[in-house]
């Protein structure tokens, strides 16, 4: 028996396409940005959080009522009540930079974000999350991280399910503000 005893992992024909080191080159592809939100997962916290506005949305893939479209712009929108987000994987930073300033600022209650996991050694983990996260209240404002179990399997235009095979190299987190 091998000491460690774990399932391979290949990465075989994946290639990275909105990577940061990609997106400062060549910008970002919106195709790829373009990742929906799975129905189940946003039931199961839609359930615990009600969410009043989806911040990262297009006409086709929104989950509340109330929404923003790459048209309409997210960031430079006010984000009040209880904010569910699924940011643009480009440009993580910007969308939690103005999670704070929501929670700070412009009247959220909570904010919910959904991120990569595998990303805590960039830029914008390192600024915005690790000094803060899990460490309770600052300023009248709390960051959770929860990590999720598995990996999702997103939507996206013109994307029809295969059996498997079709999910990111990457679990996910959700970043979880709450006003206190």
């Amino acid at each position: 028996m091998a000491l460690l005893d774990v399932d391979a992992v290949s990465l075989v024909n994946f290639y990275a396409r909105n990577h940061p080191q990609q997106v400062t080159v060549r910008g970002a592809d919106g195709h790829v940005d373009d990742r929906w939100t799975p129905d189940d997962l946003y039931a199961r916290l839609d359930a615990r959080f009600g969410f009043t506005l989806d911040a990262a949305a297009s006409d086709v893939n929104h989950k509340c009522a109330r929404y923003y479209t790459y048209e309409t712009n997210g960031l430079a929108q006010p984000w009040e009540g209880i904010v569910w987000c699924n940011p643009p994987y480009s440009d993580i930073r910007s969308w939690v930079s103005k999670a704070w300033g929501a929670m700070w600022v412009e009247g959220a209650w909570v904010v919910v974000m959904l991120v990569p996991a595998n990303r805590t050694e960039q830029r914008w983990w390192q600024d915005f999350i690790e000094p803060v996260r899990d460490r309770g209240p600052i300023d009248g404002v709390s960051l959770r991280v929860e990590f999720l179990s598995g990996r999702l399997r997103f939507g996206r235009p013109g994307w029809i399910p295969g059996p498997k095979g079709d999910r990111p190299p990457f679990g996910c987190c959700l970043l979880i503000w709450t006003r206190t």
